[in-house]
């Protein structure tokens, strides 16, 4: 199994999450709606779950964007380069996400650890679950840029 397929694998279960996720986001805000206007009443719980959903669906999004390349880029410099500067262009761009990346896994496990003993006010869920989103992600997106970069090694176009 190719380091590609395990990234395409892994892209499919976060975008099926990403849909469950934003399915029961939508259901959970639409429920607070109703509770709140119509029967007077709030859940306590709902603005709070719907945040973290939202955190989750975020950062889970943003390595399902990355995979399908569909993050914001500077086109017209790079069409002006020659080929050989178009293909290390792509190299460092790579070079550089996984930096960011290790940096995500790095002080996201940090932070989740910070937060260890903290626990959400409605839901009493501990923070640590929900932080460690970041980590996670940053791992995923590793996994996506390692395989974006090992294939920009083993072409000979220039498309990044």
């Amino acid at each position: 199994m190719t380091l590609f397929s395990i990234s395409d694998r892994i892209n499919r279960v976060v975008e099926y999450l990403l849909f469950g996720m934003g399915f029961a986001m939508t259901m959970v805000v639409a429920v607070q709606v109703f509770f709140r206007y119509m029967l007077n009443h709030s859940l306590f719980w709902s603005e709070e779950l719907a945040r973290f959903l939202l955190v989750w669906l975020t950062f889970l999004g943003a390595s399902s964007a990355y995979y399908r390349k569909a993050n914001p880029g500077v086109d017209f410099l790079y069409e002006k380069l020659s080929r050989p500067l178009k293909k290390l262009s792509c190299i460092l761009t790579h070079i550089a996400s996984m930096a960011l990346f290790f940096v995500m896994i790095f002080y996201g496990c940090r932070f989740a650890w910070f937060v260890r003993m903290q626990i959400s006010p409605a839901m009493q869920v501990p923070k640590w679950i929900i932080m460690s989103v970041i980590p996670v992600s940053g791992v995923i997106l590793m996994i996506h840029g390692a395989g974006f970069f090992y294939a920009e090694l083993k072409k000979d176009s220039h498309d990044c």
